[in-house]
């Protein structure tokens, strides 16, 4: 696991509760969830169920903070498009079209809010060339056993991130920082502000780990 702290958080814009320092939130236990406008997982699964974590344990000291982050769809994962979530419900792309299948929506909006904090990851061109040395690194971060994987699983895995490389335009600080593998995922935080858990997809271990670090001390 990735040696990161709270502080490398990264978040470009405020939309509600904040602004939030991260280094004031040490004595706490921070669950961050990142999840993406136009990810239809991430209304469906990972943010009730982060609301019903923060109900259950705020007063235990666990603050939840929600981060919109964009690694896609560049055009729809937008400050502006989580300003309108934030404030009116409205949801967009995918998501909608989700929802609305499911009939989980109220007048064509969520039925529910965010009560907790959510921010904008810090989202920022990006210029640096796609080259086989960035091909790699990127790989090795992704994932650390990579090397050793056979050879034939090694080059297809390297030839799709080139093509992924080749057509991102942007680069969100906190996704790559902590080398997330897509939304929804979640980043847990101990009371010392030391990295505990990332996880991505279905995390049905969450709320064990959580409960272990609310029962731990700073010290």
């Amino acid at each position: 696991m990735n040696n990161q702290l709270l502080s490398d958080i990264s978040v470009g814009s405020w939309v509600k509760d904040g602004p939030v320092t991260m280094s004031n939130l040490i004595g706490s236990v921070v669950l961050v969830e990142v999840f993406q406008v136009n990810c239809p997982g991430c209304f469906l699964y990972a943010l009730p169920k982060a609301i019903q974590l923060h109900e259950k344990y705020q007063k235990q000291g666990l603050i939840t903070i929600g981060l919109a982050t964009a690694f896609e769809d560049y055009d729809k994962n937008t400050l502006e498009n989580l300003q309108r979530l934030v404030e009116t419900g409205e949801v967009i792309g995918q998501t909608f079209k989700a929802l609305r299948q499911r009939d989980m929506l109220v007048h064509d909006k969520l039925g529910w809010q965010l009560p907790f904090a959510v921010g904008m990851d810090r989202v920022v061109r990006d210029t640096e060339p796609v080259t086989d040395e960035r091909v790699l690194r990127y790989a090795c971060k992704l994932l650390p056993e990579f090397q050793t994987l056979p050879e034939e699983k090694r080059q297809a895995m390297l030839n799709q991130i080139k093509n992924y490389l080749e057509q991102k335009t942007m680069k969100a600080e906190t996704f790559e920082r902590f080398s997330l593998q897509g939304t929804p995922s979640s980043i847990l935080f101990d009371r010392r502000g030391q990295l505990k858990d990332i996880s991505f997809g279905q995390m049905v271990h969450q709320e064990s780990l959580i409960e272990h670090c609310l029962s731990q001390s700073v010290d």
